[in-house]
């Protein structure tokens, strides 16, 4: 995985402009400031928010994240022919969620940034 790379980007949480500065201020799971984000790039100095509200789209990211969570969760059991009640299967899908919560949050905020911002070329933004 290289610089250059949505991916690149997504998991290691830099700015989709440049791959250089931080996307967050600080890390999901510091609940206090969670999912927070710098307002511009410190590196590049390109905005992280190109219009009032327009995270509000990373809704649809963290649904489709929850849905692919459950249904994973669920092939599984299936593959390994596992009968479970489903009390189980909502204790074993309701819990892990919880505690992936804030990662999935922030996760949902970079792809979301990621579909509509493009890496520039180092030397190209500014």
């Amino acid at each position: 995985m290289k610089k250059g790379t949505k991916l690149y980007s997504i998991l290691k949480e830099k700015c989709p402009h440049c791959h250089e500065g931080d996307f967050f201020m600080s890390h999901p799971y510091r609940l206090k400031t969670m999912g927070d984000i710098y307002e511009k790039c410190p590196i590049c100095e390109e905005t992280y928010n190109p219009e009032p509200g327009f995270y509000f789209g990373a809704l649809y990211v963290s649904y489709a994240l929850g849905c692919a969570f459950i249904i994973t969760i669920l092939i599984a059991l299936k593959i390994l022919n596992l009968e479970v009640s489903l009390l189980q299967k909502c204790l074993g899908i309701s819990i892990p969620w919880l505690l992936l919560t804030p990662k999935m949050h922030a996760l949902s905020k970079i792809i979301w940034a990621n579909f509509f911002m493009k890496y520039k070329i180092p030397g190209e933004h500014k």
